[in-house]
């Protein structure tokens, strides 16, 4: 039993691997948006591009499936999109929802978006969306105690079901519009 106190280590070595990455130098785009003009889908983690926006892994992500919805637009506020820009991204997310859903399983998420250092956003300079996949006892001592949050699938793993997820919502027929 420790004294009170008394630090406890966790060790986790894959994070060196993070810590001690080349870190790029400051750039007027954002990491976003390199990877919007990139064109190694896979290795960047994406999951699917649209007009306005796409969906990428998060590569330190808080739970197994955690992904990002991104504007093209480099912007650090919803008032700097346009409407068709905002819908384009909601519509994005329920795409990605119902992918999460089909690949996944979870039994619910966490959404949102933080606007502003303070707010607790990593990459201030480019909004981006949170889809945070989670399951009945997910939270366990790991992540209460330790700070820790273990995950089970491989990126690429993950990122490719939810790639033939999105296939298979594209090849479904889609729903008649309703009559009001």
């Amino acid at each position: 039993m420790n004294s009170v106190g008394a630090m406890e280590y966790l060790h986790a070595p894959w994070r060196i691997e993070y810590i001690l990455a080349p870190k790029p130098p400051a750039s007027p785009r954002s990491l976003f948006t390199r990877i919007a003009q990139a064109d190694d889908d896979e290795a960047n983690l994406v999951v699917c591009r649209e007009r306005t926006c796409f969906a990428l892994l998060n590569r330190y992500p808080y739970n197994g499936g955690h992904l990002l919805v991104v504007p093209y637009k480099q912007v650090e506020s919803l008032e700097e999109l346009t409407d068709e820009e905002l819908t384009d991204l909601m519509r994005l997310v329920r795409r990605c929802l119902k992918a999460l859903r089909r690949a996944m399983r979870p039994d619910g998420f966490n959404i949102g978006l933080n606007l502003g250092r303070v707010a607790g956003a990593g990459i201030v300079d480019h909004l981006h969306f949170h889809i945070v996949p989670r399951w009945s006892g997910d939270t366990n001592f790991m992540p209460v105690l330790a700070n820790t949050s273990v995950v089970p699938d491989a990126l690429a793993d993950v990122a490719a079901r939810l790639r033939a997820a999105l296939a298979e919502e594209d090849a479904e027929p889609s729903d008649p519009p309703s009559r009001s």
